[in-house]
């Protein structure tokens, strides 16, 4: 008799969408995954108990998507809403694109799909930054001081946060509840998953569309603070100050090097 081949389960990828007060952006955002033409998803959108119409918009693609779960509660902050969309995750991977992100094209999952392994334990690529008005800014990679590292280990984020969340999909057994009152939570959470990972694998592809400023935007100051803190758990204080007057040193350089040109 011939032998049998045991392939692997497809792998599914639970994708989380958090979201409050976000009726204008969450449509764009859900229409990414719905036009997925990978069947493996669970899609959970958490909100954070919207008075905008935004519930309205979840229930009406709830019933046209046999694979969104939602919730809508009152949450104490980003990274709480993000903890409950991992505790509800069933997935074999977990990825998150919160509301006005996007996954960047029809076939994205697909794609990362084709690169899964039974060892494989992260997957990241690049970032397409885009305005509201989802005009292309440019790549993360071209437009910030962090470069993509062809290949991803965890003492690269003594340089900075690399890869942003929405384009770093992470093993979910391996993935911790995000800190509480701290803006860089996502710093220390794919520093903690990367610290775990058997293998990490750079897609080569754009993942998601960003939607530039977010709240570590708009906050820099204590962004600044939250992530020396995270920076200095994982490495120690001297390798973080050292660490620190290069990041400044490269900030300078990438402002001459853009000097009249679009950067993040």
């Amino acid at each position: 008799m011939p032998s049998t081949v045991h392939r692997p389960p497809p792998a599914v990828f639970s994708i989380i969408t958090v979201v409050y007060n976000g009726a204008f952006l969450l449509p764009g955002t859900i229409e990414s995954v719905r036009r997925q033409t990978y069947p493996f998803i669970e899609y959970l959108v958490i909100d954070g108990g919207s008075t905008d119409g935004t519930v309205d918009i979840i229930r009406k693609y709830a019933a046209e998507m046999p694979n969104l779960r939602w919730i809508s509660e009152k949450d104490r902050g980003l990274y709480d809403a993000m903890n409950k969309g991992l505790r509800l995750a069933t997935g074999d991977f977990v990825w998150f694109l919160n509301s006005g992100d996007h996954l960047h094209a029809p076939d994205t999952v697909e794609k990362l799909a084709q690169m899964v392994s039974p060892e494989t334990d992260v997957l990241y690529g690049e970032t397409l930054l885009v305005e509201e008005n989802r005009k292309p800014l440019g790549l993360m990679g071209e437009l910030s001081t962090r470069s993509l590292p062809p290949h991803l280990h965890w003492r690269n984020y003594l340089g900075g946060m690399l890869v942003v969340h929405q384009s770093f999909v992470a093993r979910r057994v391996l993935a911790p509840a995000y800190m509480d009152g701290n803006l860089c939570a996502d710093f220390d959470w794919c520093i903690r998953i990367l610290k775990e990972s058997r293998q990490t694998v750079n897609s080569g592809l754009i993942l998601s569309d960003y939607l530039a400023g977010g709240i570590s935007k708009k906050r820099h100051r204590q962004s600044l603070s939250d992530r020396f803190a995270v920076m200095r758990t994982h490495f120690g204080l001297v390798p973080t100050l050292l660490a620190h007057a290069w990041i400044a040193i490269r900030a300078a350089a990438h402002r001459v090097k853009r000097w009249g040109k679009e950067r993040y």
